[in-house]
């Protein structure tokens, strides 16, 4: 079955190229294209386009297909083209002619559409809820670890002293700008395009911000044919959200295979949760760390390859934006396992104290002795020379280290300011009010 089909059936070939993938990327799409539905036939009742006993049936009918898919007891039928097909040939088999009635005044590329701004706005809700407890990790760590002292680095070369508190707090401060690009696409995705049909509207008196009510958009795509172009550009935003989380994994990830390195030898992990060599028998390797940074560096490259498919394309709707269902959608899950997957290894880290009290290290205290010159008056290029010049001839030995120092700045080692970036990341995830939208759709689904 095909919604577009009238009396001539494409050649096999045909149909088997333009179909590709999208009856299993469909799927990703079930329940959110049922939810559409119930929102547009209750607008079409209310404007006369479907009687009050017609729309009794199919909100019973769809809440039974609805129940099915999240009882995984759905399927889209071998000779069926798309879920829009599916769900529209399983009321008309139910109804009859009432089923055939549930299209009007919508067409499958808005119906599409909506359907991916609710699948996307859960995935991003999913990705938050996600990210949230591993953001709470990393400031526990980062608390638990704070007077783990661990060697900084500039271009690989020993530059300052660091600590452990410090490195989990800079991915937990990380995640928090992350969730902030993400409520940006968040804001873009959490707007309904349903009535803009084929991407010039309808004759027909629709109702879209009824169905912007009933299916908890914060607003609607206001102009038809902008509602139609922004498919494409709504994946390419989240995308590049995704990105950001990866970015910031990756890099954590890259810290945490130098930092087992023996060379280094910061940190060490449980036997369980590294992998060995076939022939090596004293090997630990990062395994997980690097097959975490494979996957996000793969995702990171997603806004783009959205980009490069999307690019030229004049407006109104073309079918290359069929493929970029298969590029974003599985990605989703990709970053969410990475993200738990690095929960689990930091959740089990070891780190060697006294890290720093190693002779090769002494060099890391050079700014902290050029400062002290400076607190006793010394002009600061005098006094860097003087360090300088002790360095090159071998007098240079490294100051005496006070516990904590007097009136430490915000965000060193001694002043990590933990609570002030939590503050930050409650209300960040308090801005995307998912409450608002939870309640919604369980009106629509009553």
């Amino acid at each position: 079955m095909k919604l577009w089909q009238k009396n001539t059936d494409s050649l096999k070939e045909v149909e088997t190229f333009t179909v590709g993938n999208d009856r299993e990327m469909d799927m990703y799409l079930a329940r959110f294209d049922v939810l559409g539905s119930l929102a547009h036939i209750q607008m079409l009742e209310s404007v006369g386009l479907l009687s009050s006993d017609e729309l009794v049936k199919l909100q019973s009918a769809l809440k039974e297909i609805y129940n099915d898919i999240q009882q995984s007891a759905f399927r889209l039928q071998p000779d069926v083209e798309d879920i829009h097909s599916q769900v529209e040939l399983l009321l008309t088999q139910n109804l009859g002619d009432i089923g055939k009635k549930i299209h009007s005044a919508r067409s499958r590329n808005d119906q599409v559409l909506v359907d991916l701004k609710l699948f996307l706005r859960s995935e991003i809700e999913a990705i938050v809820n996600t990210v949230v407890p591993f953001f709470e990790l990393l400031q526990t760590q980062s608390e638990k670890y704070k007077t783990y002292l661990l060697p900084g680095y500039t271009h690989l070369q020993l530059a300052m002293p660091s600590s452990f508190g410090l490195w989990f707090g800079a991915y937990a401060e990380s995640l928090v700008d992350d969730l902030i690009t993400l409520r940006s696409a968040f804001e873009v995705v959490n707007k309904n395009p349903l009535g803009s049909a084929a991407g010039y509207g309808s004759s027909f008196p629709i109702n879209r911000q009824m169905t912007t009510d009933l299916l908890g958009f914060a607003s609607l795509n206001y102009n038809v044919v902008y509602a139609q172009m922004g498919r494409g550009k709504a994946e390419r935003v989240v995308a590049q959200a995704l990105a950001n989380i990866a970015d910031t994994l990756a890099r954590l990830s890259m810290d945490m295979c130098l930092y087992l390195n023996q060379n280094f030898g910061f940190v060490s992990f449980p036997p369980e949760l590294t992998t060995g060599s076939s022939i090596m028998p004293h090997k630990k390797n990062p395994d997980v760390f690097e097959l975490i940074r494979s996957h996000c560096n793969r995702i990171k490259a997603l806004p783009n390859e959205i980009m490069m498919m999307t690019a030229n394309l004049p407006s109104g709707y073309h079918r290359d934006l069929q493929f970029l269902k298969e590029h974003l959608f599985p990605a989703f899950t990709t970053i969410k396992n990475c993200i738990e997957m690095a929960g689990l290894m930091l959740s089990n880290i070891e780190i060697k104290p006294d890290l720093l009290k190693d002779e090769k290290y002494k060099y890391l205290f050079t700014v902290d002795l050029v400062n002290q010159y400076v607190m006793q008056g010394a002009p600061f290029r005098d006094a860097y020379i003087k360090v300088g010049i002790a360095v090159e001839d071998g007098s240079y030995m490294p100051p005496i280290q006070k516990e904590t120092p007097a009136n430490p700045h915000q965000g060193s080692i001694h002043n990590l300011c933990n609570s002030e970036i939590k503050n930050m990341m409650e209300q960040v995830v308090r801005s995307f009010e998912f409450d608002k939208i939870h309640l919604a759709l369980e009106n629509l689904l009553k």
